[in-house]
């Protein structure tokens, strides 16, 4: 029997817009163009979404494929279009929690964790969340916002969960 995938979502709101041409944003973006690289070569990564077209625009603009229409958790109260878009997301999959917890808090991520304070705003709201997928399932955008906001509203659970209290496949607490 196939083994169960681990998707994870990241979101976070931040200071000032994506097309904030001042130099701390463009810090974020260059940090983000090498980290997904690294990311993408580390043991456990599958894959992560991306717009199935080479189109330009936002995030809410792009056609995500199998990932689904973008949306965003109903916190986030900035823009939406190029000028005034302020937040990052991310969804990927994983074989395991060890190789996701060891990409996200090691090498050029890990170095990023420790300035995102410069770069995003303290929402007091979870900013990832993890679940399991059935093999060759792709989660969509719409699962990883409603299980952020279950986080946020009740915790974690076997059904969204974070890398600080994870579950194993079968709903079990686990360790990382």
């Amino acid at each position: 029997m196939p083994h169960p995938r681990l998707a994870l979502y990241t979101f976070g709101v931040l200071k000032s817009p994506l097309a904030d041409p001042t130099p701390l944003t463009r810090e974020l973006h260059d940090s983000g163009m090498a980290i997904y690289p690294e990311i993408s070569r580390h043991p456990g990564y599958l894959t992560r979404a991306q717009p199935a077209d080479a189109g330009q625009g936002t995030h809410f603009d792009l056609d995500w494929g199998a990932w689904g229409e973008f949306v965003v958790p109903t916190w986030y109260d900035k823009g939406r279009t190029a000028a005034t878009t302020a937040m990052d997301a991310t969804l990927s999959l994983w074989t395991d929690l060890p190789s996701a917890f060891d990409a996200i808090y090691t090498g050029l991520h890990r170095q990023a964790l420790n300035r995102r304070h410069d770069w995003f705003e303290r929402t007091g709201r979870p900013s990832h969340v993890l679940w399991w997928v059935p093999a060759g399932a792709t989660p969509t955008w719409h699962d990883g916002v409603s299980r952020l906001e279950h986080v946020h509203t009740h915790g974690t659970a076997p059904h969204a969960f974070t890398f600080q209290r994870p579950f194993t496949p079968d709903g079990t607490p686990a360790d990382r």
